[in-house]
């Protein structure tokens, strides 16, 4: 009997009864004031609480709309207001009924996040009618680092059903007080609260008004939180390398609503550019959009722009690095277009860059992204990076464009993915003047090759398996323009090395990648005879024929398990 009683006592309560308890009585007297004298002179103590712009919080009903970093934000805004806050906080606080409790008498109410949820927002319209302030984090969920998070519309919902003035406000620090476990750190937190907003009343609301309302809120906690020193979102980029990747490149950012300075070899290179609108030699036909500025890279501020692209050859990597690498601030982000190995070590080209720039984070961008097409009808392109806010912004920002956006942080993998195509590309190529099966089954044994690298490397089997690998494989083999097809053709041929890079005009990024993956492989100590055997043809070591028998010869590794 004790044991069920127990069971009983700490039963989850129905949400419902929260909700009741807070429209009917508000916060527990005996509980709230006792708890917020002792909480708010230890978060101004700990914490350093820095208050900023109190004086904007207007008496009455108001929404208080901020961003969300940690759980001890609703406290600290709390501090900022002299009289009791309400603030929604997620349904799974709420199963354990004596926390739930002590939430709900300390103003809270719980949501069901991810979900239109109709209780709450009639709780909070309730609130809001008998003058309460309420405290809503548009966002939706913690976003712990970077830049401020994508709002949802239910905050503009909410301005227009209760005609309630909106205060924007931002808070900074409060993340940084729990790392992991239970140890809270004295970190200093700062909250900043704007001028409040006024909107008309309105019964009921369509989404897309609400939408909008949110559109002209969630700027102004973004004044707020950039006024604090807050990441602010991408809204410049600087593209290092106006050939055809670059140029599409700078389309798709300006498409996204970014301001665009597209970076150029030459002044010459540039004013003909900007003069025609236009890049005739690599792009012909494709417009630039007004919010494309071409310049001479030397004319670039780097250090100003939030993104820097680099979409030049690996081979051009080092020396585009050498010229702006101590330019690049470190509050901007580093999208790296580049596919294939960097010379002379063979190093991936996120790494290269990481170690020379400091740049807040870098990524890659892989994937099967035709220039011309990716700008015509879109492609779907991998964003390979560790940097989950870089993630996130270069999903919503390429989103916009018009691309679909896969996103990894397997970047090795994502990178020698890269590098396995333009080699697989080249060696079907060479093979494919003999029959599409030898075709096949060089390009099939230089990716295994390099997917035995990868693995090796800390890479993952999936990402070769899938748009970064395969899918860029595919894509380059079909595609008619395709140079590392292109140059794969003359080399199996019989034209030199040499010849070939002078006769393909445009930088075929195999003919480099390939001699660099067999330095790699022999420092790893992997066995990779058909992609060795093709660097050999490329140093003028062997004939085509003979490469090619070895590829007849070819065995494929017996593998006991999944790598």
């Amino acid at each position: 009997m004790p044991e069920e009683g127990k069971r009983g006592l700490l039963r989850p309560r129905p949400l419902e009864l929260y909700h009741e308890r807070t429209r009917r009585r508000g916060v527990n007297p005996f509980v709230y004031w006792p708890v917020r004298w002792v909480l708010k002179t230890a978060i101004l103590i700990y914490f350093r609480l820095r208050r900023l712009g109190r004086e904007h919080v207007p008496g009455g009903g108001v929404i208080l709309a901020a961003n969300h970093r940690s759980f001890l934000d609703p406290f600290a805004i709390g501090c900022c207001v002299p009289r009791p806050v309400y603030f929604v906080a997620k349904q799974e606080l709420f199963k354990n009924p004596l926390l739930g409790w002590f939430l709900n008498c300390m103003g809270a109410f719980p949501i069901r996040r991810g979900e239109s949820d109709e209780y709450s927002m009639e709780t909070a319209l309730q609130l809001l009618e008998r003058g309460k302030p309420v405290v809503i984090f548009p966002e939706g969920t913690r976003i712990r680092a970077g830049s401020l998070g994508k709002p949802k519309r239910g905050v503009g919902r909410l301005a227009l059903h209760s005609g309630a003035p909106v205060v924007p406000i931002a808070i900074t620090g409060s993340e940084r007080a729990r790392s992991g476990g239970i140890k809270i750190k004295p970190v200093k937190v700062h909250v900043r609260c704007g001028a409040p907003l006024t909107f008309p009343r309105v019964e009921d609301p369509s989404p897309f008004l609400a939408g909008e309302v949110t559109e002209r809120i969630w700027p102004c906690v973004g004044l707020q939180w950039e006024w604090l020193g807050g990441l602010p979102p991408l809204r410049t980029a600087a593209v290092v390398g106006a050939g055809c990747m670059g140029t599409a490149t700078a389309v798709v950012l300006a498409r996204a609503g970014l301001e665009v300075q597209l970076g150029c070899r030459t002044a010459a290179q540039a004013e003909r550019l900007e003069a025609e609108r236009e890049n005739p030699d690599y792009l012909p036909g494709v417009a630039l959009d007004s919010a494309i500025r071409c310049r001479p890279v030397p004319a670039i501020e780097f250090a100003g722009v939030d993104l820097v692209v680099l979409a030049v050859p690996c081979s051009g990597l080092p020396a585009a690095v050498g010229e702006i690498g101590v330019k690049v601030g470190e509050r901007s982000a580093v999208l790296v277009a580049s596919k294939g190995l960097v010379p002379p070590l063979g190093t991936t080209p996120t790494a290269y860059v990481a170690e020379r720039v400091r740049a807040r984070a870098v990524a890659s961008l892989g994937g099967p992204a035709h220039a011309r097409e990716a700008i015509e009808v879109g492609a779907s392109v991998v964003v390979a990076t560790r940097n989950r806010d870089l993630h996130r912004q270069l999903r919503e920002v390429l989103d916009a464009g018009g691309l679909s956006v896969e996103a990894t942080d397997d970047v090795t993998g994502a990178e020698l993915a890269a590098a396995a195509k333009n080699a697989a590309a080249l060696a079907s190529a060479a093979a494919s003047a003999r029959g599409a099966n030898l075709a096949g089954a060089a390009a099939g044994h230089v990716f295994s090759e390099v997917h035995e690298l990868a693995v090796a490397s800390g890479g993952r089997s999936e990402t070769f398996a899938g748009l970064a690998g395969a899918g860029d494989l595919v894509a380059t083999a079909i595609a008619e323009g395709s140079r590392n097809r292109r140059a794969g053709e003359l080399v199996g041929a019989g034209v030199p090395a040499g010849q070939v890079a002078a006769a393909v005009q445009q930088t075929a990024e195999s003919l480099a990648t390939v001699p660099l993956l067999t330095e790699a492989f022999a420092r790893v100590g992997i066995d990779a005879p058909v992609t060795t055997g093709l660097g050999r043809v490329l140093h003028g070591d062997a004939s085509p024929e003979q490469w090619l028998e070895s590829v007849r010869s070819a065995k494929p590794k017996r593998r006991t398990r999944a790598a």
